[in-house]
Order: C-alpha cells, then sequence, then structure tokens
C-alpha cells in the first residue's frame, strides 16, 4: 500500500520522536510514545486532570440536543437562516446528532422557492444540496455570469462569496465545465486577496486552498471551525452558546471514547505482534486507527470503527510481509494458503507465516463473533476481500522480483486494488447496522465506478508523494515512473497529468450520490475513506509512512480537549 522505511530511516524516526503527549483521561492518561516511526499507547498514572464525568456530559448533551431541535423548528420559514444553521452544525460537527432534522430541512430547502443575488447563498444552497443528494444544476450560477460565459465584476471584491463558490464548484461531476471555470475563477482571486483578509475568513480561505471544504474530514473541519465560531457569536441570528458548548462537550466526550478504544487497540496489536514476532512491520497503531475513525467518528458506530481499525491494520501486515520481508516463494505460498483459508491446512508455511496466517484467521472469527446471526453472511465478504487484496500483492512481488516495469494501464489495473479502498469499503461495512445490506456489499466487492475511484485518489496520492520522497528500493514502479517512461515525458508533466486523474476520480465520487441514492450513507462513508488519504497525503507528503508529519493533526484529534 506504502513506500517502506529502510533501516536508515527507522533510526532517524526514532531519533524525531521524543516527544510524550499526555491524553486527559480521567483516572488514567494515554500516552503517545515513539516507536519505529508511528506511534503507540502507553499508560501513565494521572497526576492532574480537570474531571468532568463522562455521564455528566453526555446528560448536558442530551439538555443541548433538544435545545438544538428547537432551533431546526424555529428556522423551518425562513430559507436563509435554515441553510446558516445546517452549515454551522455540519461544521461544528455535531451533525450526526441531527440526520433527521437536517434531511427534512433540506428537502424543505430543495423544493423551496429561492431567488437570490447573494452569491454566497446560491452557492452555499448548491453545496448543501448536493452534498445531501439533491441534485441542482451548474445554471443556478448563470445569474453571476455574463454572456459570454465570464463572471460578472464586482464578485471578485465578495471574498465570503468566492469562498463559498469554490468550495461549492468542488462538488462537480464530470462534463460540468461552468464549475470548472468558477473554481479556476474563485481560486485565482482568493489567491490574490488572501494576504488583506482577516481572521477568520483568512483561515479558512487558506485551508479550502489547501483541501476544499467538500474534501475535508467532519472531524478536521470541526476542530478548526469551532474556535473560529466562537469568535464570531455576535453575528448568529440563533443561540451561538447552545451550539458551541454542544460542540465543545460532544467533541470532548467522543474524545475519551476513542482514547479508551486505542488503548483497548494498542493492546490488541501488542498481543497480535508478540505472537507473531514479525519485527518487520511498521506499528502504525494511531495512524490506522485515525484512518478509520475518519470514516466512523460517531460513537454510535463504535463497533464498526474497531473492526475497520483492525483490519487497516492486518492489510499494512500483510503489505509489509510481502514487499519486505517474504521471499517470492514464500509469498506464492502464503497467498495459496489465504485462498484456501484453512489453518488446519499449513504445514507448507514457514514458521513465521504459520503464525501470522492462523493470526489473520482467528481474528476473522472474531469479527464474525461480533456480528447478529443475520449480519454474519458480511464476514464471507470480508474474507473474499482480504483473498483479492493478497491476490494483487503478490502480483506486486511477482513484477518486483522479475524486475519487469509494467505499462501504465497495467500498474493502475493492480496497484489501484493494492491501494486497498475496495478491501477497506468491504471492511468499513462488516460493523455497520441497517444500511449495511447485502446490495451494499455487492456494490463494494463489484468494484463500482465510485469504489475504483476511491482506489484512484489513494493510490496517485500515494505515488506523487513516493515519488517526491523517493521510492523504496523494494517496491515496483509506481504509477509516475510508469507514466514518465511509457510516454518520454517530464516529472512536472507525469504529475501533472496524475493529478489530473486524482480530479477526475473525485468527479466520479460526487456523482455516485445521483447514481446510487438508495446507498447514500455507504456511499458518504467511501467518500470519507478518500477524504482521509487526501489528508494524509496533502502537499505529497506520506503521513502513513513518515508519521511524524502528522504528529498535530494526530493530537489534536485524540490528544487536545477542546
Amino acid at each position: 500500500m506504502h513506500a517502506n522505511l529502510t533501516s536508515a530511516q527507522i533510526d532517524s524516526e526514532k531519533q524525531a520522536y521524543t516527544w510524550l503527549l499526555p491524553l486527559l483521561r480521567p483516572f488514567q492518561l494515554l500516552c503517545f510514545t515513539p516507536q519505529y516511526g508511528g506511534i503507540t499507547l502507553s499508560i501513565l498514572p494521572q497526576s492532574h486532570c480537570r474531571l468532568i464525568s463522562d455521564e455528566k456530559m453526555a446528560e448536558r448533551i442530551n439538555q443541548l440536543k433538544e435545545d438544538v431541535s428547537g432551533m431546526f423548528q424555529a428556522a423551518k420559514n425562513n430559507v436563509v437562516e435554515t441553510m446558516n444553521l445546517v452549515d454551522v452544525v455540519q461544521r461544528l460537527g455535531i451533525d450526526h446528532h441531527f440526520e433527521e432534522q437536517i434531511a427534512t430541512a433540506l428537502a424543505r430547502l430543495h423544493s423551496a422557492d429561492f431567488n437570490s443575488s447573494s452569491l454566497h447563498e446560491v452557492a452555499l444552497r448548491f453545496r448543501l444540496l448536493r452534498q445531501q443528494g439533491f441534485w441542482v444544476s451548474p445554471d443556478e450560477f448563470n445569474k453571476f455570469k455574463n454572456e459570454d460565459g465570464s463572471f460578472i465584476s464586482g464578485i471578485e471584491n465578495d471574498p465570503k462569496g468566492l469562498l463559498s463558490l469554490y468550495n461549492a464548484a468542488h462538488l462537480l461531476t464530470h462534463d460540468e465545465g461552468t464549475l470548472e471555470d468558477a473554481i479556476l475563477f474563485s481560486r485565482r482571486h482568493l489567491e490574490s486577496i488572501q494576504s488583506s483578509l482577516k481572521p477568520p475568513l483568512a483561515d479558512q480561505v487558506g485551508r479550502a486552498l489547501q483541501i476544499p471544504l467538500p474534501r475535508t474530514l467532519k472531524r478536521e473541519e470541526a476542530i478548526s471551525f469551532i474556535p473560529e465560531y466562537s469568535s464570531s457569536v455576535q453575528d448568529q441570528t440563533y443561540s451561538p452558546e447552545i451550539l458551541l458548548e454542544l460542540a465543545k462537550l460532544d467533541f470532548n466526550l467522543l474524545q475519551h471514547l476513542y482514547q479508551k478504544e486505542l488503548k483497548a487497540l494498542t493492546q490488541w496489536w501488542k498481543d497480535l505482534s508478540g505472537e507473531i514476532g514479525l519485527d518487520y512491520v511498521r506499528d502504525r497503531i494511531v495512524e490506522c486507527y485515525f484512518w478509520s475513525y475518519s470514516v466512523h467518528y460517531e460513537q454510535a458506530n463504535a463497533r464498526a470503527r474497531v473492526i475497520l481499525a483492525k483490519l487497516f491494520l492486518l492489510t499494512s501486515l500483510l503489505d509489509d510481509t510481502y514487499d519486505v520481508h517474504a521471499t517470492l516463494e514464500e509469498a506464492r505460498e502464503l497467498n495459496k494458503a489465504i485462498e484456501r483459508w484453512d489453518y488446519g491446512d499449513v504445514s507448507f508455511l514457514p514458521e513465521y507465516l504459520k503464525k501470522f496466517f492462523v493470526k489473520v484467521v482467528s481474528n476473522f472469527s472474531e469479527f464474525e463473533d461480533e456480528l447478529e446471526p443475520h449480519e454474519k453472511y458480511r464476514n464471507v465478504y470480508n474474507r473474499k476481500g482480504f483473498q483479492t487484496l493478497s491476490k494483487y500483492y503478490l502480483q506486486e512481488a511477482e513484477w518486483f522480483h522479475q524486475g519487469f516495469t509494467p505499462s501504465f494501464k497495467e500498474q493502475v489495473s493492480v496497484s489501484v486494488i493494492t491501494a486497498g479502498a475496495q478491501m477497506l469499503s468491504i471492511g468499513l461495512l462488516v460493523g455497520m447496522g441497517d444500511v449495511a445490506t447485502k446490495e451494499a456489499f455487492e456494490w463494494v466487492i463489484g468494484n463500482s465506478d465510485a469504489i475504483w475511484a476511491c482506489g484512484e485518489v489513494s493510490r496517485f496520492m500515494d505515488d506523487m508523494s513516493a515519488f517526491k520522497n523517493g521510492r523504496n528500493k523494494l517496491d515496483v514502479p509506481s504509477t509516475v515512473e510508469c507514466y514518465i517512461k511509457e510516454h518520454n515525458v517530464s516529472s512536472d508533466v507525469a504529475l501533472t497529468k496524475i493529478s489530473s486523474f486524482v480530479e477526475d476520480a473525485w468527479k466520479t465520487i460526487n456523482q455516485a450520490p445521483f447514481k446510487y441514492p438508495a446507498l447514500l450513507p455507504v456511499v458518504r462513508r467511501v467518500a470519507r475513506l478518500a477524504k482521509s488519504m487526501t489528508l494524509l497525503f496533502l502537499d505529497k507528503r506520506d503521513a502513513y509512512t513518515y508519521s511524524k508529519d502528522f504528529k498535530k493533526t494526530l493530537e489534536s484529534h485524540f490528544v487536545k480537549h477542546i
């Protein structure tokens, strides 16, 4: 899946991690500590912490939720107030408490008469509705254009409107040239005025120019937006203090839950890796948990979150085994065992792979034990996904040991699968509730266009990062290198082309809510998986392999209370 650390890089990473980060948790502290470039957790006795019990926080949250529900009711006859309320609730990260109210409000908004001359309001409505799965035509922006298709003069001096246009336009699908023009226009003007803007708008523009709001993880936006909203409460028409208190309590209460899960996951990994004795693998407990949490951050999805985190780690373990340690013959035998899925017949495997395979099978059995009787069929899809991933990892190993450079098309056909999106999209469904239907599993395992596009986002961003940071000698030539060789172009040309493939993939992901309306909750989770890749590989970094680059982000999500 990702570039691998050399021994020299591991030593460098060890030196880089001299920090110890206490997680404020009543009665005990979890701490991030360095190990082989990753981040693991240990327990320290608590010396001091302001104690607010989880029960008290939950009780207050329930009270505040009733107040916010009243806000939705009060705003129902005012289109602009409704839009602003939905936007704030989503950006504060508390929308998971009000899914029904938001769905009702936006359905009403979609059918209501709307005629506004405000670029911000038109763009906000466009973004909110498309995100909810309601189709809105890009013709909505024609009122801000001249007859020749250019934008009218004056809107370049409306930074709030430009930012809203920029974010809304990033929900474009294929063949929407109007929205592509809007992105170029708004980006150009936002970049030119950014230095003259004041907070919090200046900060919001800066974030959007890095990652547009529709591609930003909800919890990541909430961490920035909560203090920004706090500084502008005087501008709000409803009760911002209630929304702020709810956002802060909800964030902190969930953070307590994540810390408990990280502690348990750390022990699980310690037991697993200790029994197998695989000292060549990357310890990426917190990073894999972050990936899973990016998809399932809600309290109600704790089962799904933990199962997915373990699948991330098992997938990473499989990747490292094929990439780093196993000989080609051992890789072939391991894939054979995974295809058979019979831990009673592993005599042909070397001892370390016997232990590895038996632990994989036993963990998949434990996943099935977590499921209700009517859900147990899900693990069959889960196993098929893991078997498919193993098959494609083996293909990469074959290429490497043969010294073979595939064509760009061949490389994409294999490496998009080894990016893990299909396997992990299956995995994210395993522990979910009733929305994880058999239809949803068939949609994922059939590698639909949206699943493939998610894999493309991951693969192409990963490969551009690897190209920037230097390919490991054990890696097969990446899509970037294959494109350079096949088309005889410079690295700059290749990187520009690969970046355009990422944008095309996002158009496919954006189209999915309208193409598969019955699967909207699942489509959204798959989109979150792609969003997590965007954050991990921001500016062509690789925050998974070189996790020190991700330190501040992990702190803000799992360490620092709001």
